[in-house]
């Protein structure tokens, strides 16, 4: 029988790519997002090229409603997950915190932190009662440290550390792993929806630099998924090469 993974926000970037590889890897997939086009494309791509089940549920992590009714109520041979990988998240504007977007700031509460419970919680039952499971958040280098004008995206990635700290304490008793994936830059649909779609300001972000690709990020959530069970990955920061911090980078490539 294949081991199953659930993908939250899998129809682009860092959530396809990770999706991609767990499936050429032999798992079956269940695969969420709110673009359902994009969810079918991605369906038929991973089913003809690896030959493995995909299950697609179209929804938006923000509505609790509908975390509940696609995620409590999952086929029974779909039910017992061995990975979770709660990529859905974003970034909505790049304000100083006295020019803030009150919506900006509710989308990425909604998305990044609540997304992420709502999620957790309809899905980590089945891992406690199996014991055994894997819950992987994806936060960034903004869940380590702060930069100007990031305030509340990085207060929302500030809170998945925090809130997978807590998880690994109360899931200890069950074996159930928690690990936090923190990458630095990396080019995806990620700086245009941070910047409304002006794709001419988010190509400025990577401008002169190599940064991470989603596969990179793919691969490094493969690795701490793939290690035997005595053996958990709490905290993994994944940088591009150009990148030191959340602000300096070599843009001389």
């Amino acid at each position: 029988m294949s081991k199953i993974a659930l993908v939250t926000g899998a129809t682009a970037g860092i959530g396809e790519a990770v999706a991609t590889r767990f499936a050429s890897e032999g798992y079956d997939l269940i695969i969420t997002g709110r673009r359902n086009e994009r969810l079918q494309v991605v369906k038929k791509k991973l089913e003809s090229e690896y030959g493995h089940c995909v299950l697609t549920l179209n929804f938006d992590v923000r509505d609790k409603l509908q975390v509940q009714k696609n995620l409590e109520n999952l086929p029974e041979e779909w039910k017992a997950i061995d990975v979770l990988v709660n990529n859905a998240g974003l970034a909505s504007g790049l304000n100083p915190i006295h020019d803030g977007d009150i919506e900006d700031w509710e989308k990425m509460i909604d998305t990044n932190i609540k997304g992420l419970l709502y999620v957790t919680r309809a899905i980590v039952g089945g891992m406690k009662e199996r014991r055994k499971g894997h819950i992987i958040n994806l936060s960034s280098i903004a869940g380590k440290e702060a930069y100007p004008n990031g305030n509340v995206y990085c207060g929302t990635k500030h809170a998945v550390e925090a809130i997978g700290k807590g998880m690994r304490m109360d899931l200890l008793p069950y074996g159930v792993k928690v690990t936090q994936v923190c990458p630095g830059a990396v080019e995806t649909e990620f700086s245009v929806v941070r910047f409304h779609g002006d794709k001419s300001r988010a190509d400025q972000v990577y401008a002169g630099f190599e940064p991470l690709h989603a596969e990179d990020v793919a691969d490094a959530i493969y690795y701490v998924a793939s290690l035997p069970p005595h053996v958990n990955i709490n905290d993994l920061l994944i940088m591009p090469t150009a990148q030191a911090n959340a602000t300096l980078f070599n843009r001389e490539g």
